[in-house]
């Protein structure tokens, strides 16, 4: 996510490192690669001028302390234009009605029925909230389905009418069912163009009209760049809608549209849609995303995911088997998984301070366990719950059964080892040492 115009600006801060103070010249230097930065990641020329023009003024307007380097202060400014110009605070969805409507409006291939059902199974399981889907989309017939297999995969109702070509009737249909069934929140897939046009625009406008919903959100691709914030504002314009979503921000972007789109429709950010899982959906946090942008990493969105995944009570038994050297490949493999849950690895890595560097020519892709997963899944259940019984005919053959070679399982069962005694070493740290038996 945004390594290129990371680096870039990056690279137009680093003309201040080592400087005594901030003078015209050095700044001028500065501001001027920062703007080539912005432009080169899509960002118009209009708004990449005024978001420099402002971060020279703050510069020049400001005293550099002692404690402070120049090249700081002015990453620290940038930081702060850069979450002022993306929102400066993070807006939460609105989910208050009887039930509560959200309308999803986009062009095709923007990722709304996607999204609508990522939103469901984050109202459900993140906010505790019961979620219908409507299947709006009557002219993509695979949007229905498509709708209806990501609804059975995440466990919400989807409803749809078969034969009715009329979206109106259809999500005045679905209202009334949700009310019945006493749903906390409907959320109303629309069908999209490959282009703006006034056919859609009408229906989507009507639907608006009629259901009244409490959101209307905008799911644009990050990857089209400046065109995203062109059709948003021709939304806007019409829809007056209450927040947007990008979504594939994962993917090859230039980052643009994420920088700019907020301030061309003045508009919030609500969320960003990180990977294809159902649970790749993050909430915008305009300081975060700037934070990351610099390459000063996410440790809050770290930690916050971490959380979501802890069990305390699994914990508490992990640090007993610790303890006691019971920690087996099943425990090992067990926190893997919960790992893989707080998102991709790519993804992990950027909210390191720090790490984006350190990784920048190393590919890092979701197949990393695989490994790992494959040679502890060719071990028999004994093995799992016994490391310490593998002999070198075990490793054989789990080694011909994973598609290793035993070099591979030796590094491996090493590895596991080492990481267990540094494991219970951080378990047992402050903990009484136990008195030998004729104190007891």
């Amino acid at each position: 996510m945004f390594e290129s115009i990371s680096s870039k600006i990056e690279k137009a801060l680093h003309t201040l490192r080592g400087k005594g103070s901030i003078t015209d010249i050095n700044i001028a230097e500065t501001v001027k690669e920062v703007r080539k930065a912005l432009l080169d990641a899509d960002v118009s020329y209009p708004i990449a001028k005024e978001f420099t023009d402002k971060v020279k003024a703050e510069a020049l307007g400001r005293n550099v302390i002692q404690s402070i380097e120049p090249g700081q202060l002015m990453v620290k400014i940038v930081h702060e234009k850069l979450t002022e110009l993306m929102g400066s605070e993070t807006v939460d969805i609105n989910t208050k009605g009887n039930p509560a409507i959200i309308l999803i409006a986009g062009l095709q291939g923007s990722g709304k029925t996607t999204f609508s059902a990522k939103l469901a199974y984050y109202l459900k399981n993140k906010k505790n909230k019961s979620v219908m889907l409507v299947a709006g989309d009557v002219y993509r017939p695979a949007a229905i389905s498509q709708l209806q297999t990501l609804g059975q995969q995440i466990q919400v109702p989807v409803f749809t009418e078969e034969g009715n070509t009329n979206p109106n009737d259809i999500a005045t249909k679905a209202l009334k069912d949700a009310r019945m069934k006493g749903t906390n929140v409907l959320i109303v897939d629309t069908a999209g163009r490959l282009a703006v046009d006034e056919e859609m625009m009408n229906e989507i406008s009507g639907l608006k009209q009629t259901l009244n919903p409490q959101e209307t959100l905008f799911v644009v691709d990050s990857m089209t760049g400046q065109d995203a914030v062109n059709t948003a504002k021709a939304f806007n314009e019409r829809l007056d809608f209450d927040g947007v979503v990008l979504t594939k921000l994962d993917g090859d972007t230039r980052g643009g549209a994420a920088l700019t789109i907020r301030y061309a429709v003045q508009k919030p950010i609500k969320f960003v849609g990180i990977g294809e899982k159902m649970d790749a959906l993050d909430v915008f946090h305009p300081d975060r995303m700037a934070s990351r942008i610099l390459g000063m990493g996410d440790v809050v969105s770290l930690v916050e995911r971490a959380q979501e995944q802890y069990d305390e009570e699994e914990a508490r038994k992990i640090q007993k088997k610790l303890i006691h050297n019971e920690y087996s490949f099943e425990d090992f493999l067990s926190q893997i998984n919960q790992v893989k849950k707080m998102g991709s690895m790519k993804d992990l890595i950027g909210m390191i301070p720090g790490m984006d560097k350190l990784t920048k020519n190393v590919e890092i892709t979701d197949d990393a366990f695989k490994p790992i997963e494959s040679m502890i899944g060719s071990m028999t259940p004994y093995e799992r719950r016994n490391p310490s019984c593998l002999n070198g005919s075990r490793k054989q053959r789990i080694a011909a059964g994973s598609g290793h070679t035993i070099q591979d399982v030796n590094r491996f069962v090493k590895q596991f080892e080492e990481t267990r005694k540094m494991m219970k070493a951080v378990s047992t740290k402050g903990k009484a040492p136990r008195l030998p038996k004729r104190h007891r």
